[in-house]
């Protein structure tokens, strides 16, 4: 096997796009939030993009992608990246290893940073900090491993094609135990404060999920099984704009207005539930998918709202829920002509129990470890902020905006 440019190049550019995800992520949730805490929050996701980067180059990628199959965590032989040749081509593809390493850097760089829009206004930068280090050790890697990584749900069958249950389950969940935690905010009125920035950051997200779902393929495609990469991207577009409209129109109906911003929050559902599908479902089933996210995920916010859990951009209702209905829906309309497995919808009714499974392993792991650790963590440096007024000044002494 020799190195395939052309495959060499797609990933390359498809790592450059899910990179763009972080960014466009700390614009969404910056636009979303007080003026006043815009900077703490966009922060947080920028800080991700260092402290992760270390974390994944030092333990992480090993954690994840090595050891025996079957485990539940990998070993330290590739910790530092040691024993990785520059020339090196991963097994089985015609592109370099640090290749793919630092395309799944980008997945554990955005995934911590996804949660954050929960608790938004109301976590000290000192615990975050912890937490961001804890979770990635004790959920994301060995989740990575178990599903990605040849661990023991990737032995059981469980397909995740690019982050249903490993990126947004898991996010979803501990969303919703820090929500939980760390309890509402003093201010739950505060409007979006910067429409503008929402969009920026939606348009950047919307853009990077074609690296995030098409690059997932890790090539172009072979004369055998055709351009899993292609019906990725396709996927992921028709899922993403069939999603926004079914918000619109359900947000219309119940406010009495087209909201911009309701309809970019329902895209971003359509893009978390089409995630774990996009190789493995038709255009037409990724239609279908669209409009259950915004269906689904909708009424989810709706609930969390009457529940009283104050899940600041509903991290909880758009990822958790999305990414836990992708994973479902998958375990139904996966097809055997297409990637090799059939749902239950063609008859393979084992599939999908196997979905559920791990899905319900990641849920209740991903809730009761987060509840854990930030009772931990409370235990040596306070999670939660003493005043919410400003923690743009009070915890980074800087302001986005001069009166």
């Amino acid at each position: 096997m020799s190195l395939d440019t052309g495959d060499t190049a797609f990933m390359l550019v498809a790592t450059a796009l899910v990179m763009i995800m972080t960014p466009g992520l700390a614009f969404f949730y910056g636009g979303l939030v007080s003026r006043k805490n815009v900077l703490t929050i966009m922060m947080q996701s920028y800080v991700s993009m260092g402290v992760t980067t270390i974390l994944w180059v030092a333990v992480g990628y090993s954690l994840c992608f090595s050891g025996v199959a079957g485990g539940i965590i990998g070993d330290l032989d590739n910790a530092f990246l040691r024993g990785i040749g520059i020339n090196e081509l991963y097994p089985d593809l015609d592109i370099p290893v640090l290749l793919f390493v630092v395309y799944q850097m980008m997945f554990a760089v955005i995934t911590p940073a996804l949660i954050t829009g929960a608790f938004a206004g109301r976590i000290t930068f000192k615990a975050y900090l912890i937490f961001l280090v804890g979770w990635q050790l004790f959920v994301y890697f060995p989740f990575v491993h178990m599903i990605w990584g040849g661990g023991m749900l990737a032995d059981w069958g469980v397909l995740d094609f690019a982050g249903g249950i490993v990126v947004h389950a898991l996010a979803g969940m501990a969303a919703l135990a820090s929500v939980m935690y760390v309890g509402s905010r003093k201010d739950q009125d505060e409007a979006v404060h910067n429409v503008p920035f929402v969009a920026l950051g939606a348009a950047l997200l919307w853009f990077g999920w074609f690296g995030f779902n098409a690059g997932s393929a890790l090539d172009v495609g072979n004369d055998e099984v055709g351009s899993i990469a292609v019906l990725a991207f396709i996927n992921t577009q028709i899922a993403a704009a069939f999603a926004a409209i079914t918000w619109l129109i359900l947000a219309w109906h119940y406010y009495g207005k087209p909201s911009f911003v309701e309809m970019l929050i329902g895209m971003i559902a359509g893009l978390a539930t089409i995630t774990p599908a996009a190789g493995f479902v038709s255009p037409q089933s990724a239609m279908l998918i669209g409009v259950a996210a915004g269906v689904v995920c909708y009424f989810a916010v709706v609930l969390r709202k009457n529940l009283e859990l104050d899940d600041a951009l509903d991290v909880w209702g758009v990822h958790g829920v999305g990414g836990a209905l992708g994973i479902i829906l998958l375990g139904v309309l996966a097809s055997e002509n297409i990637n090799g497995q059939n749902g239950l919808y063609y008859g393979d009714s084992d599939f999908f129990l196997v979905q559920l499974a791990g899905l319900a392993l990641a849920c209740v792991w991903a809730f009761v470890f987060t509840y854990g650790m930030l009772w931990g963590i409370d235990k040596v440096t306070p999670v939660r902020v003493s005043e919410e007024t400003n923690l743009d000044e009070a915890l980074h002494g800087e302001s986005a905006y001069t009166e």
